[in-house]
């Protein structure tokens, strides 16, 4: 990024920290939660604040605030992509560079499960809460929802997250929840299970969030394991479901074909991907966000 435009963002925080209100309530919010492609297309940039900073082979990829922010603005800027997702720290710099005007923008909500830690389930809400997401003006708040059979602090964050679920469609905003069935390795890490059982288990507890599912859609990853896996976990709810990106592949273009049978059912409405188009082999954020539109 420009020295001159992250000095800006600098000196507001220091010397006009009301600018940042005063800039939310001046968006334009978008029309609709979906784009012109009938899909809803969102970069996301909420990984720093658990301390995921890798990105591919690079572990401290995303640590660069202002290489953070170049990219966030580059791919916010193609055509077709109608949304973001991130913490408030980094809204809040999209915000004061102009870039949120006509997006929808997803608060994300619990960052306390840090990765990496013995206390990774307990993923409390350290982020937004609906309150600070609608008082924002803002569309939608996501919340990550590890399931581990083994650990107790389970039960706890399956709770924090169906109150979040309630106090979000009491506002009228969509609660976006990411749901995995996580169990610990040999090593002690923490690892979703992609397989297509688990995640049609995941998809049912997250469905059942709350007083009310008028509000709440998914973020699901994509399985592998069978060719009619996605069809399987897509059939095990009515909610409208994103495509999460995950980690960066080794082979971009195997995904990208995998994303676009996915996006031909029913109830598959977009993708949420972060990593894989910020930080594309190569570096072309452009071409990397441009491919992944046209799958829509």
């Amino acid at each position: 990024m420009l020295a001159d435009r992250l000095r800006a963002v600098v000196d507001t925080r220091i010397h006009r920290p009301e600018a940042i209100a005063a800039a939310a309530a001046a968006r334009r919010r978008p029309d609709t939660l979906l784009g012109p492609t009938g899909k809803l297309m969102v970069i996301a940039a909420d990984h720093p604040a658990r301390g995921a900073l890798r990105a591919g082979p690079d572990a401290l990829a995303m640590a660069d605030r202002g290489e953070l922010l170049d990219r966030l603005v580059v791919a916010l800027g193609r055509p077709g992509v109608n949304g973001v997702l991130a913490t408030a720290d980094v809204l809040e710099d999209l915000l004061l560079l102009g870039a949120l005007d006509g997006k929808v923008v997803v608060g994300s909500m619990n960052r306390g499960g840090l990765a990496g830690t013995v206390f990774e389930v307990d993923d409390r809400f350290t982020g937004y809460d609906a309150a600070g997401i609608e008082s924002m003006g803002f569309e939608m708040g996501k919340m990550l929802l590890r399931i581990d059979p083994g650990d107790r602090a389970t039960a706890p964050t399956l709770e924090a997250c169906a109150r979040a679920v309630d106090a979000l469609a009491s506002r009228r905003r969509v609660a976006l929840v990411e749901p995995f069935i996580s169990h610990r390795d040999e090593t002690g890490r923490l690892r979703n299970d992609l397989s297509t059982e688990a995640v049609i288990r995941s998809v049912t507890v997250a469905a059942g969030l709350g007083n009310t599912s008028a509000y709440t859609w998914l973020k699901l990853p994509v399985v592998d394991d069978d060719p009619a896996g996605m069809e399987r976990v897509l059939a095990a709810s009515t909610l409208p479901a994103v495509l999460l990106g995950g980690e960066v592949p080794d082979d971009p273009e195997a995904a990208f074909r995998q994303w676009e049978k996915v996006l031909r059912l029913p109830t598959a409405l977009g993708l949420v991907v972060g990593r894989t188009l910020l930080y594309p082999p190569g570096g072309d954020v452009a071409a990397a966000v441009d491919t992944a539109v046209s799958l829509l």
